[in-house]
């Protein structure tokens, strides 16, 4: 039993399926701990900040939603602004704090933070439980460092994995200190098409698996604007609002009760994607960033504001890019079939370096996932785990096939702004990319 226990909650922003209240409730006190850093809100090296507002907004519902949860259990959210390691000291110090307990996170800044705060406070007990994935490492057929170069190697080792149990939330928590205060948690509500909130995630998860939709996924899947043509559960999945667990569980229940299908088993192969990528960035670090890829490759290194600035606004001269774009600016969200078309436009048409547009997207979408972001782009700039290197769309087939009436592009004005690729000179200069 600790005396005091810090749960920093980061990509498991749930109560439900959340193994860290096993292991924070052994405690006689315990502080639940969201920070988020400032630099999410600079601007990097690629000219974008690493949030936006629609992904925000999103955040903000889920904190608000999980410290509502919390009080629930007697207990609270303490939200900060700060830096990782300074704010855990702060409340190291602050709380006398014995045992630190979080999610494990893809992120380096993250893993970052936790070296350092057991470098500081050598007597801190930390515990890192995964709360992000289908699998356990120690599940793993093979080594972290032996993890396949690209996906379907690594399918074919996991598919006949038995996936855990989703565990039970918990009735009760210990209760912070009556000394301190905490800062709430604070959202307003937006008309965004998603809910960040918990209660949100479920109920659509139920409403998903209530009908026919997951019996012709397949089908759908490559939809470009209608909400029933896929899943949805990315948003929920990115900030851990939502299991894949808890997803893996009702399909399990759908399949038993109602259909087993090539459709449904796709929705299990893409939550299999979604795992690779994961494992993929916790194997290979920092050069999911790189451009040269973990396996130092040589892509594309030019950079053209002009086009840049075009792809963005939806300006260029493919009329299913710019639709696309713009429904991605307005909405925070883009189906997964638009998002290759968009990146093999970026790198093969208009010949930009390929973590400009990962930049970008990690601002604007929703449900930015790093790994997966990260390791799709890496794919679609020819650096990744994609065993065929660069893969080009043809944008006018892909059009044919996926928008053939033109209703895409006309709902979203892809055709009302086309510009040349080149089209500036020095009297242009300088670009502004917003």
């Amino acid at each position: 039993m600790y005396r005091h226990t810090l749960l920093w909650f980061t990509n498991n922003l749930r109560v439900d399926d959340n193994p860290v209240f096993e292991h924070a409730s052994n405690s006689e006190h315990l502080t639940c701990l969201f920070i988020q850093h400032p630099r999410e809100n600079r601007t990097n090296r690629f000219g974008f900040k690493g949030i936006g507002r629609h992904r925000q907004s999103f955040l903000n519902q889920a904190l608000v939603s999980l410290d509502s949860h919390l009080h629930t259990m007697n207990q609270s959210l303490e939200c900060v602004e700060n830096g990782y390691v300074d704010a855990l000291s702060q409340i190291i110090l602050r709380d006398q704090i014995e045992h630190l307990v979080t999610s494990r996170h893809t992120g380096s800044y993250e893993q970052d933070a936790l070296k350092e705060i057991a470098s500081r406070f050598p007597h801190l007990v930390i515990t890192v439980l995964e709360t992000h994935t289908l699998f356990r490492e120690r599940q793993l057929p093979f080594a972290l460092s032996e993890l396949p170069d690209s996906f379907t190697p690594f399918r074919k080792k996991v598919e006949g994995i038995k996936i855990d149990a989703p565990a039970s939330m918990p009735s009760r928590l210990p209760p912070r200190k009556q000394d301190y205060q905490a800062k709430p948690a604070t959202g307003e509500p937006t008309d965004n098409a998603f809910n960040g909130s918990e209660q949100s995630a479920l109920a659509h998860l139920e409403h998903y698996f209530s009908g026919d939709l997951p019996s012709t996924y397949k089908e759908t899947r490559n939809g470009l604007d209608e909400w029933e043509c896929s899943t949805k559960f990315s948003p929920w999945l990115a900030l851990g609002i939502l299991s894949p667990k808890r997803i893996i569980q009702r399909l399990n229940r759908y399949e038993d009760e109602v259909v087993a299908n090539d459709s449904t088993y796709w929705i299990y192969f893409e939550l299999l994607w979604r795992d690779y990528f994961q494992w993929y960035a916790h194997k290979w670090g920092n050069k999911i960033y790189h451009q040269t890829g973990p396996f130092d490759r040589k892509p594309l290194t030019s950079f053209y504001p002009d086009r840049m600035k075009s792809w963005i606004e939806g300006t260029t001269p493919y009329p299913i890019i710019n639709a696309a774009m713009r429904q991605l600016k307005a909405t925070g969200y883009q189906s997964n079939r638009a998002r290759q078309l968009v990146a093999s436009c970026l790198v093969h048409e208009l010949g930009i370096d390929w973590r400009y547009g990962a930049a970008y997207f990690e601002e604007a979408l929703i449900d930015f996932d790093l790994a997966s972001n990260w390791g799709n782009w890496q794919y679609l700039g020819g650096v990744g785990a994609d065993p065929r290197g660069h893969r080009q769309f043809n944008l006018a087939k892909q059009t044919q096939t996926y928008d053939p009436e033109g209703l895409f592009i006309k709902r979203w004005g892809g055709e009302e702004m086309m510009l040349p690729i080149n089209r500036v000179d020095y009297h242009d200069w300088p670009i502004e990319m917003k």
